[in-house]
This record gives C-alpha cells, sequence and structure tokens, in this order.
C-alpha cells in the first residue's frame, strides 16, 4: 500500500454478511476485513454492487465504511459512492473522509443514460470533496462508457486519478495508457485479470478474493510481476470461478462460494433471488474443485 495511491494491489469488493433476518452482522464484516488482509490483501471497497449498497439504508452505508475502517484503517479503505445524485455522491465522499479513508471510487450518472457534459460535471463535483476518485467504468449496468478519451479528458482536469475497468474490452488498456499515462488503471472483472495486468494494471478491484484471498494474491502479484509460468497455470484453474464475477449473479455466485469455503456468505437482499439450482451446482463444484486443488 502507498499513501498517495492507496488503490493500488488487491482491493476486495467485499461481500456484506447479511443475518438471517437480512439485518446486516457487522461483527463478522469486521472480521471479514481484517481476514483479507490477514491473508495478503491490500484494502477493501466497501459499498459497491458486491456490497448490495443500493439496498442499503443511509445509516448501514455509513456505519459499514466506519465499520472497515475500524477493522483495517481508514488507508485500507476506498468506499463506492455512487448515488443518484452528484450531490449525494459528494457527501457519501465527505463521509468517507471523516471517517478517515483516502480515496473514493465513483460510477457515472446512473439514473439515466448521461451525455459527457453530465459525466464531466459528476466527476468534477465528487472531486470537491477533496478525496481523489477512482473512476469505475461499468458500462454494461450503467449505460454510460467511460472510453478512452472521456477518461482522458476527467484525468486531464483532475477529477479521477484512476479507473475500475469493467467493459471487458482488455484493447482499452493500451489506448488509456496511451491518452493518460498517468492514470492508473484497476482490473475491473476477475475473469480478465491476467489480460489486464500484462497490459500494465496498477491493481484489482476483486470479487473473488472474498472467498479465496490467498491463490487470488499469488495470481494478481505472478500477473503483475510477469511471472506467466505462475500466472497461467492458475488463472486457469480459477477462471471458472473468476467468470462469476461478470455474470448478472454475482453476488449470489461468490457469497456461495464463500460458504463452501467455511466463510459466512449467506443470503442477499430482495430483489436478488436464490441462484437456480444449476448455477449453485456450478459454482459450489467449482469451488471444491478449486479448494481440492490447493487454492484458498
Amino acid at each position: 500500500m502507498t499513501d498517495h495511491r492507496p488503490w493500488r494491489g488487491v482491493l476486495v469488493a467485499t461481500a456484506l454478511p447479511l443475518n438471517d433476518d437480512l439485518s446486516v452482522n457487522y461483527d463478522r464484516y469486521a472480521e471479514h476485513c481484517a481476514w483479507l488482509v490477514g491473508n495478503g490483501c491490500d484494502g477493501v471497497v466497501p459499498n459497491g454492487s458486491l456490497g448490495e449498497y443500493q439496498v442499503l439504508t443511509p445509516e448501514e452505508r455509513a456505519r459499514v465504511v466506519e465499520t472497515a475502517v475500524a477493522a483495517i484503517g481508514g488507508e485500507r479503505v476506498m468506499p463506492g459512492v455512487a448515488a443518484y445524485g452528484s450531490a449525494e455522491s459528494r457527501r457519501w465522499a465527505e463521509q468517507a473522509g471523516e471517517a478517515g479513508c483516502r480515496a473514493v471510487m465513483l460510477l457515472p450518472p446512473n439514473a439515466y443514460r448521461a451525455d459527457e457534459r453530465s459525466v464531466l460535471a459528476h466527476y468534477a463535483e465528487v472531486a470537491r470533496s477533496g478525496l481523489p476518485v477512482v473512476a469505475y467504468n461499468n458500462p454494461i449496468d450503467t449505460k454510460v462508457d467511460l472510453v478512452p478519451e472521456l477518461l482522458a479528458r476527467l484525468h486531464g482536469e483532475g477529477h479521477i486519478r484512476g479507473v475500475k475497468e469493467f467493459s471487458g474490452d482488455v484493447r482499452r488498456a493500451y489506448r488509456i495508457a496511451e491518452l493518460a499515462p498517468e492514470l492508473d488503471l484497476l482490473i475491473g472483472a476477475d475473469d480478465v485479470l491476467l489480460e489486464l495486468a500484462v497490459a500494465g494494471a496498477k491493481g484489482w478491484v476483486a470479487g473473488y478474493p472474498n472467498a479465496l484471498p490467498r491463490a487470488s494474491v499469488e495470481l494478481y502479484r505472478a500477473a503483475v510481476g510477469g511471472d506467466l509460468d505462475t500466472a497461467l497455470p492458475l488463472y486457469r484453474q480459477l477462471h471458472p470461478l473468476l467468470r462469476w464475477d461478470s455474470r448478472v449473479e454475482f453476488v449470489q455466485a461468490i457469497k456461495l462460494s464463500m460458504d463452501v469455503v467455511g466463510r459466512h456468505g449467506g443470503p442477499c437482499r430482495p430483489p436478488r433471488a436464490a441462484l437456480l439450482p444449476d448455477q449453485e451446482a456450478a459454482v459450489r463444484a467449482a469451488t471444491e474443485k478449486a479448494v481440492a486443488a490447493g487454492s484458498s
């Protein structure tokens, strides 16, 4: 971890443990954050999609950030601050700063298909919070695409310092590096980890380390270090799981894998429904196979 670029390394987009009544189990969440760091991860990203932020109350959302900071220190916590309105996102960024965080992650406006002017204004507003902002490009879900040219403009105007790239188009890594060489590229989807690591990624906002942190960290370190003899077999071994991170049911899948390995994944809040039987069987089998092969 570095003080000025705390988004570098493996930052886990944390799943949020819920009780049977679907209330948040903050004690389990604190323990989970500490367990991830203890198993080699560099930090956590609470209140991302994997953390079900959309269905949390404001009080829950704030407490999740405070819980993570108390567990592992604010320099290791980069909360998601997405909201429908720019003013609300800025308030979440300010809350993160008050809690001790050193950076935040921000989706573009996602209440509607925003144009470039709206995107620029949105990031400018949240940047006024004073914390470094990492953009999150997820055109599949938001319908707003932070293409390399727009990312370069956002970076050039001082609104963002990095980008979590979830488009799935690994070719963009090279264009981003050409247009904004100082903009840190973060791997945004688990199933393109190797491709983006080889292309120069500086970090990974990761899903599957929630269940398999040590193997995931080993894969990331080998990949960014150019050790393909280590990385490629491990990537092939884990890819049947990693690809769930890019599927609609990614939260349910990762939580199930956590249950399989003896962690607390547990239920999701509606409207997320339980996995179908064939989906559950596939995730369970892939997780058990990975564990049997030595991944953990």
